[in-house]
């Protein structure tokens, strides 16, 4: 038969004092949550925009100040026997800090629950109180419960559970003091305190949870514009990759070729060409190095960049031919005459064109469009114009939403050569973009 040796007089201490060393963290931790409220004093529902919901909160304090408190005072001289002066500073005790829960509920607790416990010390002494509810009647039971619901929307979980665990202990005290004369309403108060906090404290997690989606889907949101405008950066600057390579590439053949075509050059010019004709050499290889960083992986996976050359204003009849045969009727109208463009103007207004011409066809096909590109020598701009008229309501539309890539590629290609946009609907339901391009592209600072 197995004994067991009673325990030595240094266990027992040791006990002890863990037990004591527990209870005086526990009563740290409740004293801290109970004395440190959570975030700014902002008042209740104060963030919201409709100004007549910034102001129910306040409405509502007031009116249960304002019928409380004279009850209060009748209750406490009549029912309870207090002595006037006594029973009307105990009601505003208890009833006054109501409207200091708008913006400080747990200030508003510590005086209100510092006003029932003298008010319960006081009830349970008076020879008049026999037959009430007590150790609280019944108008302090009912503020204490319009505080509990201001709280719970205010203050952090730990706090409403050691607020509900002090009101509980509060209860058995009086239990425990005056059992004689107490009639069990601490425990009703105790449960319906619990029952408001945890309501009002699931709808405070709740808006906070809707309040931190909202926040996600604007930083989403925020983040896919920045995607879908980094995006059209990287393809436009690979497009005019093509553009500086052919330059650079004409750069180098003449500096190589300048020695043997013309004649009579001196050698240090000669070793010049050719520093000149090694330097664009390198720079052409710079270049297709940046273009391999900007190429998408998609790129990669279709066969790698694109080798046909950059299109310009020559191509726009092949493309509203293309759309033509989509299914909307285009109208193009071209200058007279050949017109001498940069490069990159003239990328930039055949894309513009291309991408006003594929949001008719996505989001109004079958809707008569006129393409007018015109030419002002003197002001040195070319204008062009992508116009169509409202779709006919027997066709739906392919697409209800974009995905943005359209007028941010639109403003980023018109903002690298200095032009000016502007885009947005008609009065008869249609659609016009207008761009204004230098005929000679200037030098553009990115930022």
């Amino acid at each position: 038969m197995k004994t067991t040796a009673p325990r030595s007089a240094g266990d027992r201490h040791s006990t002890r004092a863990r037990v004591l060393r527990t209870g005086r963290r526990a009563l740290r931790t409740l004293a801290e949550d109970l004395g440190r409220p959570t975030g700014p004093d902002v008042p209740l529902l104060g963030t919201v925009h409709n100004r007549w919901l910034r102001l129910l909160p306040y409405a509502v304090a007031f009116a249960f100040t304002a019928s409380l408190l004279p009850t209060t005072v009748t209750v406490l001289a009549h029912d309870y026997g207090l002595n006037g002066g006594l029973a009307g500073a105990l009601a505003v005790a208890q009833t006054v800090p109501l409207l200091l829960a708008v913006t400080r509920p747990l200030q508003a607790w510590w005086v209100i629950f510092g006003a029932d416990v003298v008010g319960g010390v006081l009830l349970s002494v008076a020879p008049q109180a026999d037959g009430h509810p007590l150790p609280w009647p019944p108008t302090a039971i009912v503020g204490y419960l319009a505080l509990m619901l201001a709280l719970s929307l205010r203050e952090k979980r730990r706090t409403l559970i050691a607020v509900w665990g002090t009101t509980g202990a509060l209860g058995i005290a009086f239990e425990l003091f005056r059992s004689d004369r107490s009639d069990g309403t601490w425990l009703l108060t105790f449960i319906l305190a619990g029952v408001v906090l945890l309501v009002g404290g699931a709808l405070r997690e709740r808006g906070a949870a809707q309040r931190k989606l909202i926040e996600q889907e604007n930083i989403s949101e925020a983040e896919r514009a920045m995607r879908t405008l980094l995006e059209e950066r990287t393809r436009i600057a690979r497009e005019l990759h093509d553009v500086v390579a052919h330059h650079m590439s004409v750069i180098t053949v003449q500096a190589a070729s300048a020695p043997y075509r013309i004649s009579g050059i001196p050698e240090a010019a000669q070793d010049e060409f050719g520093t000149i004709a090694a330097t664009a050499r390198e720079s052409l290889a710079e270049m297709r190095r940046l273009l391999g960083v900007l190429r998408s992986e998609e790129t990669e996976r279709h066969g790698g960049p694109e080798k046909a050359p950059q299109p310009g204003l020559a191509q726009l009849p092949k493309l509203v031919e293309g759309t033509v045969r989509a299914g909307v009727p285009v109208e193009l109208a071209l200058p007279g005459g050949p017109v001498e463009l940069a490069p990159a103007v003239g990328l930039s207004a055949y894309r513009i064109v291309q991408e006003a011409l594929a949001n008719v066809v996505r989001h109004a096909p079958g809707a008569s469009t006129r393409v007018s590109v015109t030419v002002d020598a003197a002001g040195g701009r070319l204008t062009v114009l992508v116009v169509n008229s409202a779709p006919p309501r027997a066709v739906p539309p392919l697409e209800t939403s974009g995905t943005g890539h359209g007028l941010v590629g639109m403003r980023e290609r018109v903002r690298l050569v200095d032009g000016t946009l502007d885009t947005g609907p008609l009065p008869d339901g249609g659609f016009r973009v207008a761009a204004q391009l230098p005929i000679t592209a200037k030098d553009h600072d990115p930022a």
